[in-house]
């Protein structure tokens, strides 16, 4: 699946953003060509272009890129973007079953949750000693710090046990614990 997003801050300071996406599903000549734009942080609204051959999505790519342009939007480098990590204490040094359909679970919640309000992609997840670490590239860090508060309560994913750092993208070895507070030391390893 071949997805643009793109963004463009307003008069008041406000981040706003437009995507756009192909899917073509298995066995199947056509594919739907959706468009998608909101408010970072709010949920978006979405048109879509259903029975839609792939030489016509690059078509609609090129026109949506085309449009994006002239009003304003524009891809933000992932360098320019922050690193949120969704990290849980675990019991084990390696991770047990359980673990791991916490992994599953809590990565596919945040995916959802964090792609329909603008608010960046989960990248990675992976077990460090005793820790679950879940990598967020996004955009706007404080507003998908309370986004990834509400998923996870939401989801009903051991709230209690999680906790949530920022850091700059090139500086992810450097994370600063934002909740819970007080602030204690992180480390991803």
């Amino acid at each position: 699946m071949a997805i643009i997003r793109t963004y463009r801050t307003d008069d008041k300071g406000e981040l706003h953003f437009r995507e756009a996406w192909y899917q073509q599903f298995e066995n199947e000549e056509l594919g739907q060509f959706v468009l998608n734009h909101g408010s970072v942080g709010h949920m978006s609204s979405t048109n879509q272009a259903v029975d839609v051959e792939a030489e016509r999505a690059d078509e609609l790519f090129a026109g949506f890129l085309q449009q994006c342009a002239e009003d304003g939007y524009a891809e933000i480098p992932a360098e320019e973007q922050s690193w949120v990590i969704v990290q849980y204490a675990l019991k084990s040094k390696d991770g047990t079953e359980r673990d791991r359909y916490l992994q599953r679970k809590a990565s596919e919640a945040l995916t959802g949750h964090l792609a329909w309000r603008g608010l960046g992609t989960v990248e990675s997840s992976d077990f460090a000693s005793y820790r679950l670490n879940i990598r967020v590239l996004t955009p706007a860090p404080k507003k998908a710090v309370a986004a990834i508060k509400t998923c996870i309560r939401e989801a009903k994913l051991d709230f209690t046990k999680m906790s949530i750092a920022t850091a700059g993208y090139a500086d992810l070895e450097h994370a600063k614990m934002v909740h819970p507070t007080p602030a204690k030391p992180f480390s991803l390893s």
